[in-house]
């Protein structure tokens, strides 16, 4: 029995080279895809449901207007700004996120961030998950049956989260099994019917308020009750997506041309998530709930209304859950030479179980999220556009150093800054420009004594 799933896990190189998601290698140009299906898959990977979720959360201590719409422009630049420079680069080599962070980590270096960020992304996995299966049980047994004779059938006590819940999971995980065309089809879909749900619950939160000044005036209100700073706004913001935007090559890697791999960042980030987090934050503002499961219910906006919403939810939360999950599958793969399929199914796994008891902690995991995924990015940031002025020379990937000290070191300064951070910046932004600070320090340093570090040592 053993040896039979240890041999289910074995990679086999001729199938993973005949597929468009070989973590292997990078990207072949048959394996490339037209700019359509891929600004459609962008626009289908933005519109993750986690900007409801985040849109929500800020709203309960920021004043919708100028405060929250600034916050969020300003934390979906900097992922953006990310995301655009990690993703150049997946478009320049053909590379994932794996074989890239291989360059500025080392072939044993990059475990580092690889495990952690497949660790995180699964955790997201499992917040889309809970989320799939709280949506249902408002939407269903509270919103048909009625609060009162099934409400000890309600929440995330009912055992009916548990079932939906383990639905979603293994919903996500079938879908992601056929990799990012799998991941296509249900795109298109998913944003039009939400786009319709958006516009609708914007309208609907609006009026509900009893106008726009009124509405104003409540998000006033509303968030003196529990204010939070910009800084934290921003925050929040960023850890959103910040991950999406670190593991940006995923995507890029499959773009015919520059113009496609930096629109994919902006569509995801500046247009599909802003949107997003507008729609949740005034449906949160209306409703006095940051969670769109409760406002957008059928208990609460009837059987036609509320089942429109719950089905569009529940397709966003179906492409969120195929993303989150086919991030840490080839970053995994890619690493440590795993069959694709066998991470999909090992990795859904986890992420289901993580579904049943992580939702419930959303706002403290992007917190954490915010600060301790940017300097990941730093040193390879730093490695690719500056140290080697953007040649990194994929035949090399045989024969990378064993690991890279000064991204290690720099990561974990990085990472450790966010927790002094000065009060006129944001953790997110500041752990990421001293990561990249340290980078440059001790990599010079060394370099100025005549030793040669990371890429540089088999680089010719």
């Amino acid at each position: 029995m053993l040896q039979a799933i240890a041999d289910y896990f074995k990679v086999n190189e001729a199938e993973e080279a005949a597929s468009d998601d070989n973590p292997l290698a990078p990207t072949r140009e048959e394996h490339k895809q037209p700019a359509g299906p891929m600004l459609a898959l962008a626009f289908g990977w933005g519109f993750l449901i986690t900007g409801l979720l985040t849109g929500g959360s800020v709203a309960a201590g920021v004043p919708f207007w100028p405060d929250l719409i600034e916050a969020a422009f300003w934390g979906n630049l900097v992922n953006f700004a990310v995301g655009a420079a990690v993703g150049y680069m997946g478009y320049k080599t053909a590379c994932n996120s794996g074989l890239l962070y291989r360059f500025a980590y080392g072939r044993i270096g990059v475990y580092l961030p690889v495990i952690f960020l497949a660790i995180l992304t699964t955790g997201w996995q499992g917040i889309v998950v809970g989320a799939f299966g709280f949506a249902w049980v408002q939407g269903i047994v509270v919103g048909i049956f009625g609060q009162a004779e099934y409400a000890g059938l309600a929440g995330f006590s009912s055992p009916w989260f548990y079932v939906f819940a383990l639905f979603a999971g293994a919903l996500y995980t079938g879908t992601t099994y056929y990799g990012v065309k799998g991941i296509q089809k249900i795109s298109v879909p998913s944003v039009i019917i939400l786009v319709i749900v958006g516009f609708y619950a914007a309208y609907l939160s609006i009026g509900q308020a009893g106008g726009w000044d009124a509405f104003l005036a409540m998000s006033t209100a509303n968030a003196a009750k529990a204010p939070i700073s910009m800084i934290t706004a921003i925050n929040i913001v960023i850890g959103s997506w910040i991950v999406g935007a670190v593991v940006m090559p995923e995507y890029t890697r499959f773009a015919k041309s520059a113009w496609v791999a930096i629109a994919i960042p902006f569509i995801v980030l500046i247009i599909s998530q802003y949107f997003l987090q507008i729609i949740g934050a005034m449906g949160a503002t209306a409703s006095g709930s940051a969670d769109f499961t409760d406002y957008m219910s059928i208990a609460k906006q009837g059987l036609v209304i509320g089942g429109l919403g719950l089905i569009g939810m529940s397709l966003a939360l179906w492409t969120t859950g195929d993303a989150n999950l086919y991030l840490p599958v080839v970053q995994t793969a890619s690493t440590f030479r795993l069959r694709t399929k066998a991470m999909v199914l090992l990795l859904g796994t986890l992420g289901t179980i993580f579904g049943l008891g992580i939702y419930q902690n959303f706002f403290d995991w992007i917190n954490i999220l915010a600060n301790i995924v940017p300097p990941l990015v730093g040193p390879l940031i730093v490695d690719y556009y500056l140290v080697h002025r953007t040649n990194y020379r994929t035949e090399d990937l045989g024969r990378l150093q064993v690991w890279n000290p000064a991204a290690m070191i720099a990561y974990v300064v990085g990472a450790a800054s966010t927790f002094y951070t000065p009060v006129w910046t944001v953790p997110a932004l500041y752990g990421l420009i001293v990561s990249m600070i340290v980078y440059a320090v001790v990599y010079y340093a060394a370099a100025i004594v005549g030793v040669k570090l990371g890429y540089s040592q088999v680089k010719h």
